[in-house]
């Protein structure tokens, strides 16, 4: 049986707070190519090595908060266009908190103390399980419209 759905003319902000996370992203990348002239990382090596740099660290925190964000964005993407769906404002205005938790998370990582990125940038996993409550809630009701 199918299922008729409406977008709801909310879903714009969805679709504004994913286009803004997608800036972030390129934000970041341009952070990374900073961090590669500024400690002597060139292409294609991802990750710096100790013995061969002495600023390996700092420069491996850039890029790790980098690579952990594009790790997540799947998720993040998956979740917050799907849970948008039904619960549009609520789906925007958790990945406007997720966004903003990111980048905290990125600046803390990039400090060269990895564990900076948790003192604010750790909320961002409470907006992203927020965001998969809102996606189960969705595909939860889908299947009680076919069962009702």
């Amino acid at each position: 049986m199918a299922v008729t759905l409406e977008i709801p003319s909310e879903y714009g902000y969805v679709v504004v707070v994913l286009v803004l996370y997608m800036f972030f992203n390129l934000w970041m990348s341009f952070q990374v190519g900073k961090a590669r002239k500024k400690y002597k990382v060139f292409y294609p090596t991802l990750y710096a090595v100790e013995s061969e740099n002495k600023d390996a660290k700092l420069f491996n925190c850039v890029q790790r908060g980098h690579q952990n964000s594009l790790e997540m964005m799947p998720v993040f993407f998956a979740t917050l266009l799907v849970g948008g769906l039904q619960y549009p404002l609520i789906a925007a205005g958790l990945g406007a908190f997720y966004t903003v938790a990111r980048f905290f998370y990125f600046k803390g990582y990039s400090s060269g103390v990895p564990e900076n990125r948790l003192k604010i940038g750790g909320l961002n996993f409470v907006a992203l399980f927020g965001l998969k409550i809102l996606t189960a809630a969705f595909g939860i009701s889908l299947i009680l419209r076919k069962v009702l």
